[in-house]
């Protein structure tokens, strides 16, 4: 059990460290409409984590992953090793490009030099301030589906979850922790603009800053932790 507890940290932090997500919450509570467009953004996020999560733990519930003989350990750590290898390479694009981005920023000498070296926003993410409450919910759903690294790490819990092999009602209460840890982070910010709003701006945009320098290096160990726990894993199987 203390194992399994382990092994999902890493992965936890792999879906709330998104620098993506982390911006576009960033960018719909510092809109127009902060408070109803960041409750609805939350409410998405909440939403694609339970829905993720509680599918993929259905899913292998009912196909029996854990019985070797409909589905053979080998077939799940083939799995294992395709993640594994999948996030290892994108732990390597998301440093290099990080520290691309830093190394242009730290060789600027202009506030034009600056601008260009600055990593881009995608162009929908530009457009959040005129988001209504519909699209935001919208972006909180699709922020965290559509992101094969949060899908992955919702896969990663489920699977460790059902190959524990824990009696009832443990495995139900480690999905719950899993979930409510992907998406309290998220929630706390909310909270505080809801309640503090005045308050709230300079720390958001401490916060939208701090990303830009750190968080495309933190995503990239997460990211790397995973991938090396899904990969030995795989090889102790295969081997």
């Amino acid at each position: 059990m203390i194992n399994l507890a382990w092994d999902l940290v890493p992965v936890a932090f792999g879906v709330i460290a998104s620098p993506l997500a982390i911006m576009a919450l960033v960018a719909v509570l510092l809109s127009r409409h902060a408070r109803v467009n960041g409750v609805l953004f939350l409410l998405g996020w909440a939403l694609a984590v339970i829905v993720a999560v509680v599918g993929f733990a259905l899913l292998l519930a009912a196909v029996q992953v854990q019985d070797a003989q409909r589905t053979p350990p080998a077939g799940v750590a083939v799995i294992r090793l395709l993640i594994g290898i999948a996030l290892a390479g994108f732990a390597v694009w998301t440093y290099r490009r990080s520290r691309a981005a830093l190394v242009k920023m730290a060789a600027a000498r202009t506030p034009d030099d600056v601008a260009a070296a600055a990593p881009q926003l995608p162009g929908w993410m530009r457009s959040i301030d005129t988001f209504s409450p519909q699209r935001s919910l919208a972006l909180g759903l699709g922020i965290f589906l559509l992101n094969p690294v949060n899908v992955s790490c919702a896969f990663i819990a489920a699977l460790d979850v059902r190959l524990a092999e824990l009696d009832a009602p443990v495995p139900t209460i480690f999905l719950t922790v899993f979930i409510l840890v992907s998406i309290v982070p998220m929630a706390i910010p909310v909270v505080i603009l809801v309640i503090q709003r005045e308050k709230a701006a300079p720390a958001l945009e401490a916060l939208r800053a701090w990303i830009v320098k750190n968080n495309g290096v933190m995503s990239a160990i997460f990211l790397a932790v995973i991938a090396f726990m899904q990969i030995q894993k795989a090889l102790v199987v295969l081997s």
